[in-house]
């Protein structure tokens, strides 16, 4: 069973020379906000941060430790990822209940809601963009989450930001889209890369970000069982290197490991461990 936000320890011993890798984090998404009656509708949660590098080079006979971050609860950001020294930072929450209107901070921030202040949260340069403000007019959209590649609502308004998409493990998979905001009509799409779509007011519930993209959770709609916004999708990390080098002596835990286009591939989704 995969167990994301624990860690993971990656043990080198295969010779001296250090091993030039390549790696995939990203974080855990922020959950949706839920709505309130008198059209509170919640904000979409941002998408955790996104880091991709062809650069890197590990020590053989050294332990790095990575950590695959949880997706954030309802009104919760998500959790970072981290391999090595380097840090994916979680999604912020999408604003939800006045007066916690305003989206959070994150690798993306979350969408705000529609209540003042109503202002999205930011994302970090390089991992995410903005969450959208949520819009103080009928019909009241919770702003849509960022995603690792644009901004909320840059597609149209309560829409969550598009991630961005990676080939590391041999094919194109998008990551780290934004939470839709919650409306009275219509439904806030979530954003390319496992973002979640808002509920609406007599429409569907929220649905949450995909597992292992970190996608942000949909926000909430301003009445009815569509109140509830969702949860953020956990994160995930892949590392690469070429198959010149020996394949890992001993795997425990959630890994998947395959061989495709030259490379040897280690894809973490929760907790274990590797011995090269």
């Amino acid at each position: 069973m995969s167990i994301p936000g624990s860690a993971i320890s990656l043990l080198l011993t295969g010779g001296q020379q250090p091993i030039p890798i390549d790696y995939l984090i990203v974080a855990g998404g922020g959950g949706g906000g839920s709505g309130a009656f008198t059209a509170n509708n919640g904000g979409g949660g941002g998408a955790g941060g996104f880091l991709t590098s062809t650069s890197f080079t590990v020590t053989p006979g050294t332990t790095y430790t990575v950590t695959v971050g949880a997706g954030g609860a309802v009104n919760a950001g998500g959790s970072n990822s981290v391999f090595a020294t380097i840090t994916a930072t979680g999604g912020g929450k999408g604003g939800g209940l006045s007066p916690a209107v305003v989206g959070g901070n994150g690798g993306s921030g979350g969408g705000g809601g529609p209540a003042s202040p109503n202002t999205g949260g930011t994302g970090i340069s390089g991992q995410g963009f903005n969450g959208a403000n949520g819009t103080t007019t009928s019909p009241f959209n919770g702003g849509g989450g960022g995603g690792a590649g644009e901004a909320g609502n840059t597609d149209a308004v309560g829409y969550g930001g598009d991630g961005l998409a990676s080939s590391i493990t041999g094919s194109s998979v998008f990551y780290a889209g934004g939470g839709g905001g919650g409306s009275d009509s219509p439904v806030g799409i979530g954003g390319d890369g496992g973002g979640g779509n808002s509920g609406a007011y007599l429409g569907p519930n929220s649905t949450a970000g995909a597992v292992n993209t970190g996608g942000g959770g949909g926000g909430g709609a301003s009445q009815g069982s569509q109140l509830n916004g969702s949860a953020g999708g956990s994160g995930i990390v892949v590392l690469r290197y070429s198959d010149t080098y020996p394949a890992a002596a001993s795997t425990t835990g959630s890994p998947t490991i395959t061989t495709s286009g030259g490379y040897r591939i280690y894809k973490f989704n929760g907790s274990g461990s590797i011995t090269f």
